[in-house]
């Protein structure tokens, strides 16, 4: 699934790895396959959405956008 894997070393507060132990002991599943799921989530969540950069250059309406500016009330 992951292809080559290569070793690291994590610290974990005693509540978390209490979390993780219980989880793995109800899912079937190892630790470290609960550690890379969550890791690889996280990671594909970080992930820019389309937003700001996508949007239509400012340039492209800057008469709409700057219409008004500078005059009097």
């Amino acid at each position: 699934m992951y292809g080559m894997a290569v070793k690291t070393t994590v610290y974990l507060p005693d509540d978390l790895k209490a979390a993780l132990e219980a989880e793995a002991a109800a899912s079937g599943r190892s630790e470290a396959e609960i550690i890379r799921e969550a890791i690889a989530a996280k990671v594909a969540s970080a992930r820019p959405t389309a937003g700001f950069l996508d949007a239509e250059p400012f340039a492209d309406r800057v008469d709409e956008l700057l219409a008004g500016f500078g005059e009097d009330r």
